[in-house]
């Protein structure tokens, strides 16, 4: 074999590596455990609603039971973060939305045991939730972590961070309401950062400090992916008073 011949190889090979390697990551950091099974026979419609039990008009205290700032999370999974920071916040309401029955109907399980009284789970599309309940300038903040990077490029305009869902939730934010988006796939962040810098007039990226500390986690994905040692990219932009619509008065 020639030496070009050999380092085309060689090249082929590497790459061949570089590309089993990064499959076999992501397999391992996206797959997800069982999830345990709820009971069927559950009542879990105090904490647990579909689209069509949200009120509508929207109102908080309706929904909730009480007034108080609303906090939206993007795809719940298995519900540690709205769990913990209802517990952590008790004085913010937080409405989370997940498309799985079994996750919702798990993390719904999850609130009730707790006792939580200012967190709601709603199954359902996030993006139709907020297009079609959700007026503007009404949520404190929006969360999104570790969303589905949908790998394939072909598949990608079905990630929930596209344009109209970022254009959404800048609309639904509040006047200095945040958005917290935290991801483990980089090309998912920077393009990300990208389609909000081109699609939305919020003010960012503000750098997130990295968590070191055991059992800070927010969700069951950050956790798996710092005990393997891998990276987390957080980041957080704000809506200012400034872009917001003025007021009919």
């Amino acid at each position: 074999m020639s030496t070009i011949a050999a380092l085309s190889f060689f090249r082929y090979n590497v790459r061949i590596d570089r590309q089993n390697r990064n499959r076999i990551l992501r397999t391992n950091r996206v797959a997800r455990r069982p999830v345990k099974t709820i009971d069927p026979n559950a009542d879990l419609s105090a904490v647990l609603k579909m689209p069509d039990d949200l009120p509508q008009p929207w109102n908080v205290e309706k929904l909730f039971g009480h007034s108080a700032p609303v906090e939206l999370e993007i795809g719940s999974g298995k519900g540690m973060f709205i769990d913990n920071a209802s517990a952590q916040y008790p004085l913010h309401n937080f409405f989370g939305i997940e498309i799985s029955v079994k996750y919702a109907r798990f993390s719904a399980a999850r609130l009730i045991r707790q006792n939580r009284t200012n967190a709601v789970m709603v199954c359902g599309d996030a993006a139709l939730i907020l297009q079609n309940f959700i007026p503007d300038d009404s949520l404190a903040a929006v969360h999104v972590y570790f969303p589905d990077p949908w790998w394939k490029r072909a598949h990608r305009k079905r990630r929930i961070l596209r344009s109209e869902v970022l254009k959404l939730i800048e609309s639904r934010l509040m006047p200095g309401g945040a958005l917290h988006f935290w991801t483990d796939v980089e090309e998912y962040f920077t393009s990300t950062l990208a389609l909000l810098a081109k699609t939305t007039t919020l003010q960012g990226p503000f750098e997130v400090p990295a968590q070191e500390g055991e059992g800070d986690y927010r969700t069951h994905f950050e956790r798996r992916t710092r005990l393997h040692a891998e990276k987390v990219y957080r980041t957080m932009f704000r809506k200012n008073e400034l872009f917001s619509q003025p007021s009919a008065s």
